[in-house]
């Protein structure tokens, strides 16, 4: 019982953020149905259905929705739903005549979530792209990584999960907290590129005081601090220091060995060169090991970069069953927590339209129905 039971989400098959945004929803415990194609549409990279851990949770029914009947079962879900959520091209909705226009007409309370890179209007609304062209049209990719090489690539965290599923999640979530008063849907228009812009607030504020310097590793949060980098132990490992507050930086020092007058020196940035040989030099003297050991005493704001095993193994990640296994197959339990209505993973993956029959039995329609739509085609052959 979930803080979003009895909340029936609709899911357009997709990759990326969507199901990312539909798992969380599902977590939180909505309803959510993914609509997938009767022909499985390769989306994403090839697994085992099994191992498609974001598409947890979601029972999935195949629909023709190039086909006139198919679009007329899909919007009888609509008029079931609280709201939908769609990865589409700008356009694509409305030519499968099933769009805001139509689902509002069925259903004027649905909540129909839109997700894109670029939007649903502007000159480059129908540009194809993918995280890293989102992450450079913004700016934000030109600040991450080493002054003397590429931008680093941060994985897709930042702009498909980070400013897209997440936003479409809290875009989706408000508006359905907003139409209990006004008893009226809408359309949440969400780009990743707005995400990842908003993500980017401080940022914008530090650029317009002229405090952030516009070349990677200059500032103190890019690894232009000494204290806010990545250094090697004498093992070969790596470990993260982020000690920025004075008080956290005197236990660092403390920790390292390094003479007090370093201390008024932190933020001096014509120091820093000095510092981070000082702190390279200390660090690579011990192992990994040996400095968890030093520095669990003081609080440095110090830790190991580990493995993505070695994290699901690590003793507190495992005392708050951060990572949980499921039927064998390890994953992230569900975020946030909820002290009084826990979130829980609803199911494993399913695979394309396995379970046609039993959302048309759960979502409430009758035998005379259900055959109605066998009998159109629009699901394709009965098992």
């Amino acid at each position: 019982m979930g803080v979003l039971d009895g909340i029936r989400i609709i899911e357009m098959g997709a990759i990326g953020p969507v199901p990312f945004a539909g798992m969380l929803l599902s977590d939180m415990g909505a309803d959510v149905i993914r609509v997938d194609r009767l022909t499985p549409s390769g989306l994403g990279m090839p697994r085992e259905t099994k191992f498609n851990i974001t598409g947890r949770g979601r029972p999935s029914i195949a629909i023709d929705l190039k086909s006139p009947e198919g679009r007329e079962v899909l919007l009888e879900l609509v008029a079931k739903a609280d709201a939908l959520i769609e990865g589409f091209r700008p356009g694509v909705m409305e030519r499968l005549g099933v769009g805001p226009e139509e689902a509002l007409s069925v259903n004027p309370k649905l909540v129909f979530g839109r997700m894109t890179g670029l939007g649903q209007t502007g000159p480059m609304s129908q540009a194809v792209g993918h995280d890293l062209n989102y992450l450079g049209l913004t700016g934000a990719l030109s600040m991450i990584g080493p002054k003397d090489a590429s931008p680093s690539i941060p994985l897709n965290l930042v702009a498909d999960l980070g400013g897209g599923a997440l936003y479409l999640a809290v875009g989706v979530l408000g508006a359905l907290l907003e139409n209990r008063n006004s008893g009226k849907g809408q359309v949440v228009d969400c780009a990743m590129i707005d995400g990842v812009t908003s993500l980017l607030a401080s940022y914008y504020g530090a650029s317009a005081a002229g405090s952030w310097v516009h070349q990677r590793e200059s500032n103190i949060l890019d690894g232009g601090a000494p204290f806010y980098s990545l250094y090697e132990t004498a093992d070969g490992r790596y470990v993260s220091v982020a000690a920025i507050e004075p008080k956290f930086f005197r236990a660092l020092c403390d920790g390292l060995g390094i003479e007090e007058d370093q201390h008024s020196k932190q933020f001096d940035t014509a120091h820093w060169p000095e510092m981070r040989r000082r702190f390279e030099t200390a660090i690579a003297s011990k192992t990994a090991a040996e400095w968890d050991s030093i520095m669990s005493s003081r609080e440095a704001c110090f830790g190991q970069v580990l493995s993505l095993e070695e994290a699901q193994n690590h003793p507190h990640l495992k005392s708050r069953s951060v990572v949980v296994d499921i039927d064998g197959i390890p994953q992230p339990g569900p975020a946030p927590r909820f002290s009084r209505t826990p979130s829980a993973i609803q199911g494993n993956p399913s695979s394309d339209g396995a379970n046609t029959e039993a959302i048309l039995e759960a979502w409430g329609f009758d035998a005379q129905a259900q055959d109605n739509f066998w009998d159109s085609g629009a699901l394709g052959s009965r098992k």
